[in-house]
């Protein structure tokens, strides 16, 4: 397989393409594609932060019941 002459084939395919929707799709492809190599990680005391923050909020009673959050929902 040769990768480089792939590449330029996609590169001339490519500048042809009127297709919006094709384009869409080209372009989640290449973001999918690039969360899975490089997913957008944080960092374990960035998650631990958020963690006790989220208790927190829990603790001051700033939650949704379930009955509350389907309500919301049935309005979506």
């Amino acid at each position: 397989m040769d990768i480089e002459a792939d590449i330029k084939w996609i590169s001339q395919e490519l500048k042809s393409v009127k297709d919006p929707t094709l384009i869409k799709a080209l372009k989640n492809m290449l973001k999918y594609r690039r969360n899975v190599i490089q997913p957008n990680r944080i960092s374990i005391e960035q998650y631990n932060e958020e963690v006790n923050k989220a208790i927190a909020r829990v603790e001051n009673g700033e939650f949704y019941t379930q009955e509350e959050a389907e309500k919301i929902m049935d309005k979506w």
